[in-house]
Protein backbone atom coordinates (compact mmCIF):
# COMPACT_ATOMS: atom_id res chain seq x y z
CA UNK A 1 0.00 0.00 0.00
CA UNK A 2 2.56 2.65 0.83
CA UNK A 3 4.79 1.47 -2.09
CA UNK A 4 1.51 2.38 -4.16
CA UNK A 5 1.38 5.12 -2.47
CA UNK A 6 4.68 6.63 -3.19
CA UNK A 7 4.74 5.95 -6.48
CA UNK A 8 1.43 7.46 -7.59
CA UNK A 9 2.80 11.00 -5.45
CA UNK A 10 6.15 10.47 -7.74
CA UNK A 11 4.08 10.43 -10.61
CA UNK A 12 1.97 13.30 -10.43
CA UNK A 13 4.99 14.87 -9.10
CA UNK A 14 6.84 14.47 -12.32
CA UNK A 15 3.47 15.06 -14.00
CA UNK A 16 2.86 18.49 -12.74
CA UNK A 17 6.55 19.76 -12.97
CA UNK A 18 6.14 19.72 -16.74
CA UNK A 19 2.47 21.38 -16.41
CA UNK A 20 2.66 24.52 -14.48
CA UNK A 21 0.95 26.32 -16.86
CA UNK A 22 -1.34 25.20 -19.32
CA UNK A 23 -1.28 26.14 -23.20
CA UNK A 24 -3.20 29.00 -24.06
CA UNK A 25 -2.90 32.16 -26.50
CA UNK A 26 -4.02 35.01 -27.11
CA UNK A 27 -6.19 36.88 -29.19
CA UNK A 28 -7.32 40.17 -29.45
CA UNK A 29 -9.77 41.22 -32.35
CA UNK A 30 -10.16 44.96 -32.93
CA UNK A 31 -13.74 45.64 -35.45
CA UNK A 32 -14.07 48.84 -37.28
CA UNK A 33 -16.36 48.96 -40.30
CA UNK A 34 -15.90 46.32 -42.65
CA UNK A 35 -12.23 45.74 -41.43
CA UNK A 36 -11.05 43.42 -38.26
CA UNK A 37 -7.82 44.15 -36.93
CA UNK A 38 -5.94 41.05 -35.03
CA UNK A 39 -3.41 40.87 -32.52
CA UNK A 40 -2.62 36.81 -31.70
CA UNK A 41 -0.14 35.97 -29.50
CA UNK A 42 1.37 32.39 -29.19
CA UNK A 43 3.60 30.92 -27.01
CA UNK A 44 6.98 30.62 -28.32
CA UNK A 45 7.09 26.97 -26.58
CA UNK A 46 3.36 25.70 -28.32
CA UNK A 47 4.89 26.93 -31.84
CA UNK A 48 8.59 24.96 -31.56
CA UNK A 49 6.74 22.10 -30.26
CA UNK A 50 4.36 22.71 -33.29
CA UNK A 51 6.81 23.23 -36.17
CA UNK A 52 10.14 23.93 -34.77
CA UNK A 53 11.96 27.28 -34.07
CA UNK A 54 14.99 25.80 -32.69
CA UNK A 55 17.22 25.56 -35.68
CA UNK A 56 20.36 24.83 -33.84
CA UNK A 57 19.00 22.44 -31.10
CA UNK A 58 20.49 24.75 -28.09
CA UNK A 59 17.31 24.71 -26.27
CA UNK A 60 16.78 28.47 -26.87
CA UNK A 61 14.66 30.30 -29.79
CA UNK A 62 16.91 33.33 -30.45
CA UNK A 63 15.81 36.80 -32.41
CA UNK A 64 17.46 35.07 -36.00
CA UNK A 65 15.81 32.08 -35.38
CA UNK A 66 12.43 33.73 -35.00
CA UNK A 67 12.65 36.22 -37.65
CA UNK A 68 13.05 33.47 -40.73
CA UNK A 69 10.06 31.58 -39.54
CA UNK A 70 7.46 34.72 -39.41
CA UNK A 71 5.88 33.35 -42.71
CA UNK A 72 6.00 29.51 -41.36
CA UNK A 73 4.18 30.83 -38.29
CA UNK A 74 1.50 32.73 -40.42
CA UNK A 75 1.31 29.57 -42.74
CA UNK A 76 0.74 27.47 -39.56
CA UNK A 77 -1.82 29.63 -37.50
CA UNK A 78 -3.92 31.53 -39.99
CA UNK A 79 -5.53 28.64 -41.38
CA UNK A 80 -6.59 27.61 -37.99
CA UNK A 81 -8.19 30.66 -37.57
CA UNK A 82 -11.16 31.59 -39.16
CA UNK A 83 -13.03 34.97 -38.79
CA UNK A 84 -16.74 35.58 -40.23
CA UNK A 85 -19.10 38.48 -40.69
CA UNK A 86 -22.82 36.61 -40.97
CA UNK A 87 -22.14 34.16 -43.11
CA UNK A 88 -19.60 36.07 -45.12
CA UNK A 89 -15.73 34.59 -44.79
CA UNK A 90 -13.02 37.01 -43.69
CA UNK A 91 -9.64 36.11 -45.50
CA UNK A 92 -7.28 37.16 -43.30
CA UNK A 93 -3.36 38.05 -43.97
CA UNK A 94 -0.51 38.48 -41.85
CA UNK A 95 0.41 42.36 -41.32
CA UNK A 96 2.95 42.13 -39.00
CA UNK A 97 5.16 40.18 -36.47
CA UNK A 98 6.60 41.15 -32.64
CA UNK A 99 7.82 39.50 -29.57
CA UNK A 100 6.21 40.33 -26.39
CA UNK A 101 7.22 38.31 -23.00
CA UNK A 102 3.95 37.39 -20.70
CA UNK A 103 3.79 35.99 -17.24
CA UNK A 104 4.65 32.34 -18.45
CA UNK A 105 7.30 33.26 -21.16
CA UNK A 106 7.82 34.71 -24.57
CA UNK A 107 5.47 34.87 -27.35
CA UNK A 108 5.30 35.52 -30.99
CA UNK A 109 3.35 38.31 -31.43
CA UNK A 110 1.37 38.14 -34.84
CA UNK A 111 -1.22 41.12 -36.18
CA UNK A 112 -3.33 40.14 -39.05
CA UNK A 113 -5.83 41.70 -40.96
CA UNK A 114 -9.51 40.68 -42.11
CA UNK A 115 -11.63 41.98 -45.08
CA UNK A 116 -15.28 41.78 -44.48
CA UNK A 117 -16.55 43.55 -47.80
CA UNK A 118 -19.32 45.27 -45.87
CA UNK A 119 -20.21 46.79 -42.23
CA UNK A 120 -19.45 44.22 -39.32
CA UNK A 121 -22.95 43.31 -37.57
CA UNK A 122 -21.71 40.16 -35.69
CA UNK A 123 -18.76 38.42 -35.82
CA UNK A 124 -18.55 34.39 -36.03
CA UNK A 125 -14.73 32.94 -35.02
CA UNK A 126 -13.63 29.31 -35.67
CA UNK A 127 -10.53 28.50 -33.63
CA UNK A 128 -8.59 25.50 -33.92
CA UNK A 129 -5.08 26.33 -32.83
CA UNK A 130 -2.58 23.41 -31.36
CA UNK A 131 -6.13 21.45 -30.93
CA UNK A 132 -4.76 18.25 -32.62
CA UNK A 133 -1.20 18.71 -30.82
CA UNK A 134 -2.92 19.20 -27.29
CA UNK A 135 -6.65 19.10 -26.12
CA UNK A 136 -6.00 21.07 -22.89
CA UNK A 137 -5.15 24.53 -25.31
CA UNK A 138 -7.32 27.06 -25.08
CA UNK A 139 -7.68 30.76 -27.16
CA UNK A 140 -8.72 33.77 -24.53
CA UNK A 141 -10.43 35.93 -27.09
CA UNK A 142 -10.91 39.72 -26.10
CA UNK A 143 -13.31 41.22 -29.03
CA UNK A 144 -13.54 44.52 -28.82
CA UNK A 145 -16.30 47.44 -30.94
CA UNK A 146 -17.89 50.36 -31.19
CA UNK A 147 -20.73 48.44 -28.92
CA UNK A 148 -17.99 47.68 -26.08
CA UNK A 149 -15.96 44.44 -25.22
CA UNK A 150 -16.39 40.77 -24.97
CA UNK A 151 -14.59 38.13 -23.93
CA UNK A 152 -14.53 33.92 -24.98
CA UNK A 153 -12.41 31.05 -24.31
CA UNK A 154 -12.18 28.47 -27.02
CA UNK A 155 -11.70 24.75 -26.50
CA UNK A 156 -11.96 21.97 -28.20
CA UNK A 157 -15.28 21.09 -27.29
CA UNK A 158 -16.32 25.00 -27.96
CA UNK A 159 -14.14 25.67 -31.28
CA UNK A 160 -16.78 28.09 -33.10
CA UNK A 161 -18.19 30.40 -31.63
CA UNK A 162 -20.67 33.84 -32.48
CA UNK A 163 -20.61 36.99 -31.26
CA UNK A 164 -23.14 39.96 -31.78
CA UNK A 165 -21.67 43.91 -32.12
CA UNK A 166 -24.31 45.52 -30.07
CA UNK A 167 -24.33 47.44 -27.57
CA UNK A 168 -22.62 45.14 -24.50
CA UNK A 169 -24.38 45.37 -21.17
CA UNK A 170 -22.32 45.83 -17.75
CA UNK A 171 -23.74 42.56 -16.91
CA UNK A 172 -22.42 40.22 -19.96
CA UNK A 173 -18.93 42.08 -19.53
CA UNK A 174 -19.35 41.03 -15.52
CA UNK A 175 -20.11 37.28 -16.39
CA UNK A 176 -17.40 37.30 -19.26
CA UNK A 177 -15.09 38.36 -16.62
CA UNK A 178 -15.92 36.25 -14.42
CA UNK A 179 -15.87 33.33 -16.30
CA UNK A 180 -12.13 33.90 -17.21
CA UNK A 181 -11.45 34.50 -13.25
CA UNK A 182 -12.81 30.93 -12.58
CA UNK A 183 -11.27 29.60 -15.49
CA UNK A 184 -7.66 31.23 -14.23
CA UNK A 185 -7.65 30.05 -10.86
CA UNK A 186 -8.33 26.42 -11.97
CA UNK A 187 -5.57 26.45 -14.26
CA UNK A 188 -3.25 28.33 -11.82
CA UNK A 189 -1.32 25.34 -10.14
CA UNK A 190 0.50 27.06 -7.80
CA UNK A 191 -2.38 29.42 -6.55
CA UNK A 192 -4.16 25.92 -5.65
CA UNK A 193 -1.17 24.00 -4.20
CA UNK A 194 -0.39 26.56 -2.49
CA UNK A 195 -4.82 26.66 -1.13
CA UNK A 196 -4.64 23.09 -0.56
CA UNK A 197 -1.24 23.19 2.10
CA UNK A 198 -3.19 25.58 4.17
CA UNK A 199 -6.20 23.09 3.78
CA UNK A 200 -4.93 20.19 4.57
CA UNK A 201 -4.43 20.31 8.28
CA UNK A 202 -8.14 22.01 8.72
CA UNK A 203 -9.53 18.65 9.74
CA UNK A 204 -6.79 17.57 12.26
CA UNK A 205 -5.33 19.14 15.33
CA UNK A 206 -1.30 18.75 15.85
CA UNK A 207 -1.19 17.67 20.02
CA UNK A 208 1.72 15.63 22.02
CA UNK A 209 3.85 16.13 18.38
CA UNK A 210 1.42 14.45 16.36
CA UNK A 211 -1.99 15.00 14.40
CA UNK A 212 -5.19 13.61 15.04
CA UNK A 213 -8.33 14.14 13.94
CA UNK A 214 -10.38 16.49 15.12
CA UNK A 215 -13.43 15.25 16.38
CA UNK A 216 -16.36 17.94 14.85
CA UNK A 217 -17.07 19.24 11.52
CA UNK A 218 -17.62 22.77 13.12
CA UNK A 219 -14.00 23.83 14.37
CA UNK A 220 -12.58 22.63 10.74
CA UNK A 221 -15.08 24.81 8.67
CA UNK A 222 -14.37 27.71 10.98
CA UNK A 223 -10.72 27.16 10.25
CA UNK A 224 -11.34 27.06 6.88
CA UNK A 225 -13.54 29.83 6.54
CA UNK A 226 -10.55 32.55 8.10
CA UNK A 227 -8.25 30.56 5.92
CA UNK A 228 -10.14 31.76 2.84
CA UNK A 229 -11.58 34.87 3.71
CA UNK A 230 -8.11 35.71 4.52
CA UNK A 231 -6.59 34.77 1.20
CA UNK A 232 -9.28 36.16 -0.74
CA UNK A 233 -8.98 39.66 1.38
CA UNK A 234 -5.19 39.74 0.84
CA UNK A 235 -5.16 39.07 -3.06
CA UNK A 236 -8.24 41.40 -3.56
CA UNK A 237 -6.00 44.41 -2.12
CA UNK A 238 -3.19 43.87 -4.60
CA UNK A 239 -4.85 42.60 -7.76
CA UNK A 240 -6.77 45.61 -7.80
CA UNK A 241 -3.84 48.03 -7.01
CA UNK A 242 -1.68 46.20 -9.25
CA UNK A 243 -4.50 45.79 -12.11
CA UNK A 244 -5.39 49.51 -12.11
CA UNK A 245 -1.47 50.80 -12.15
CA UNK A 246 -1.20 51.91 -8.77
CA UNK A 247 1.54 49.23 -7.53
CA UNK A 248 3.52 47.33 -10.18
CA UNK A 249 6.17 44.49 -9.23
CA UNK A 250 8.36 42.70 -11.69
CA UNK A 251 7.06 39.24 -12.81
CA UNK A 252 9.76 37.36 -11.86
CA UNK A 253 9.60 38.83 -8.30
CA UNK A 254 5.77 37.94 -7.73
CA UNK A 255 6.74 34.24 -9.55
CA UNK A 256 9.19 33.47 -7.48
CA UNK A 257 7.70 34.66 -4.06
CA UNK A 258 4.71 32.45 -5.31
CA UNK A 259 6.66 29.63 -5.45
CA UNK A 260 8.11 30.45 -1.95
CA UNK A 261 4.70 30.55 -0.76
CA UNK A 262 4.09 27.11 -1.76
CA UNK A 263 7.34 26.01 -0.58
CA UNK A 264 6.40 26.98 2.80
CA UNK A 265 2.83 26.27 3.44
CA UNK A 266 3.96 22.87 2.36
CA UNK A 267 7.17 22.36 4.77
CA UNK A 268 5.17 24.10 7.36
CA UNK A 269 2.20 20.38 7.35
CA UNK A 270 5.93 18.52 7.37
CA UNK A 271 7.68 20.42 10.09
CA UNK A 272 5.09 21.82 11.99
CA UNK A 273 5.56 26.00 12.94
CA UNK A 274 2.49 27.83 12.20
CA UNK A 275 -0.58 26.42 13.30
CA UNK A 276 -3.50 27.93 14.80
CA UNK A 277 -2.00 31.65 13.06
CA UNK A 278 -2.43 29.68 9.60
CA UNK A 279 -4.85 32.68 8.12
CA UNK A 280 -2.12 35.12 8.87
CA UNK A 281 0.19 33.39 6.73
CA UNK A 282 -2.70 33.07 3.94
CA UNK A 283 -3.50 36.93 4.45
CA UNK A 284 0.33 37.56 4.10
CA UNK A 285 1.57 35.33 1.23
CA UNK A 286 -2.56 35.98 -0.76
CA UNK A 287 -0.51 39.61 -0.73
CA UNK A 288 1.97 38.48 -3.40
CA UNK A 289 -0.54 35.73 -5.03
CA UNK A 290 -3.00 38.91 -6.05
CA UNK A 291 0.28 39.90 -8.06
CA UNK A 292 0.23 37.06 -9.79
CA UNK A 293 -3.63 37.39 -10.38
CA UNK A 294 -3.22 40.87 -11.93
CA UNK A 295 -0.64 39.47 -14.84
CA UNK A 296 -3.11 36.61 -16.06
CA UNK A 297 -5.38 39.84 -15.89
CA UNK A 298 -3.15 42.07 -17.92
CA UNK A 299 -2.39 39.43 -20.61
CA UNK A 300 -6.13 39.30 -20.63
CA UNK A 301 -6.78 42.61 -21.17
CA UNK A 302 -9.50 44.94 -19.20
CA UNK A 303 -11.85 47.15 -21.24
CA UNK A 304 -10.98 50.75 -20.44
CA UNK A 305 -14.70 51.68 -20.86
CA UNK A 306 -15.66 49.12 -18.39
CA UNK A 307 -12.66 48.90 -16.33
CA UNK A 308 -14.36 48.52 -12.65
CA UNK A 309 -16.51 46.10 -14.32
CA UNK A 310 -14.20 43.50 -15.53
CA UNK A 311 -12.03 43.62 -12.38
CA UNK A 312 -14.69 43.16 -9.89
CA UNK A 313 -16.15 40.24 -12.22
CA UNK A 314 -12.66 38.72 -12.49
CA UNK A 315 -12.48 38.94 -8.86
CA UNK A 316 -15.64 37.27 -7.99
CA UNK A 317 -14.79 34.31 -10.65
CA UNK A 318 -11.45 33.76 -8.84
CA UNK A 319 -13.22 33.34 -5.51
CA UNK A 320 -16.01 31.11 -7.32
CA UNK A 321 -13.33 28.83 -8.36
CA UNK A 322 -11.62 28.51 -4.83
CA UNK A 323 -15.14 28.06 -3.70
CA UNK A 324 -16.01 25.00 -5.69
CA UNK A 325 -12.25 23.59 -4.73
CA UNK A 326 -12.78 24.23 -0.93
CA UNK A 327 -16.26 22.61 -1.20
CA UNK A 328 -15.32 19.28 -3.23
CA UNK A 329 -12.28 18.80 -0.63
CA UNK A 330 -13.58 19.72 2.80
CA UNK A 331 -16.17 17.12 3.12
CA UNK A 332 -13.71 14.06 2.01
CA UNK A 333 -11.10 15.36 3.82
CA UNK A 334 -13.37 15.43 6.89
CA UNK A 335 -14.60 12.49 6.16
CA UNK A 336 -11.46 10.21 5.61
CA UNK A 337 -9.24 12.45 8.28
CA UNK A 338 -8.74 9.60 11.25
CA UNK A 339 -7.37 7.13 8.16
CA UNK A 340 -3.60 6.42 7.95
CA UNK A 341 -4.31 7.19 4.14
CA UNK A 342 -4.96 10.96 4.94
CA UNK A 343 -2.29 11.55 8.02
CA UNK A 344 0.21 10.10 6.04
CA UNK A 345 -0.90 9.84 2.13
CA UNK A 346 -2.04 12.79 1.76
CA UNK A 347 -1.38 15.07 4.67
CA UNK A 348 2.85 14.44 4.75
CA UNK A 349 2.72 12.54 1.03
CA UNK A 350 1.44 14.98 -0.42
CA UNK A 351 2.80 18.20 0.93
CA UNK A 352 6.21 16.68 0.43
CA UNK A 353 5.40 16.25 -2.44
CA UNK A 354 3.76 20.15 -2.90
CA UNK A 355 7.02 20.89 -1.67
CA UNK A 356 9.77 19.13 -4.05
CA UNK A 357 7.88 20.97 -7.02
CA UNK A 358 7.62 24.83 -5.58
CA UNK A 359 11.57 24.50 -4.91
CA UNK A 360 11.61 22.96 -8.47
CA UNK A 361 9.55 26.43 -9.43
CA UNK A 362 11.62 28.79 -7.14
CA UNK A 363 14.63 27.51 -8.90
CA UNK A 364 13.27 28.17 -11.83
CA UNK A 365 12.11 31.50 -11.43
CA UNK A 366 14.63 32.40 -9.37
CA UNK A 367 17.71 31.53 -12.21
CA UNK A 368 15.76 31.33 -15.11
CA UNK A 369 16.42 27.98 -15.41
CA UNK A 370 13.95 27.94 -18.28
CA UNK A 371 14.13 31.58 -19.93
CA UNK A 372 13.62 31.39 -23.73
CA UNK A 373 16.38 33.64 -25.14
CA UNK A 374 14.42 35.90 -28.12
Amino acid sequence: MRRWGLALLLLLLAGAAEAHKPSDSYLVLRVEGARVEGQWDIALRDLDFAIGLDANDDGEINWGELRTRHGDIAAYALPRLKIGAGRAHCPTQATGHLVDDHSDGAYAVMRFAADCGSAIESVSVEYALFFDLDPQHKGLLRLEHPGGTVTGIFSPEKAAQEFSLGEVSRLRQFFDYSAEGVWHIWIGFDHVLFLLSLLFPAVLAFRNRTWHPVERFRPAFWDVFKIVTSFTVAHSITLSLAALGVISIPSRIVESAIAASVLVAALNNVVPVVMAGRWMVAFGFGLVHGFGFASVLADLGLPQGALLVALVGFNVGVEVGQLAIVSAFLPFAFGVRGTWLYRRMVLVGGSCAIAALAFVWLLERVFDLKLIAV
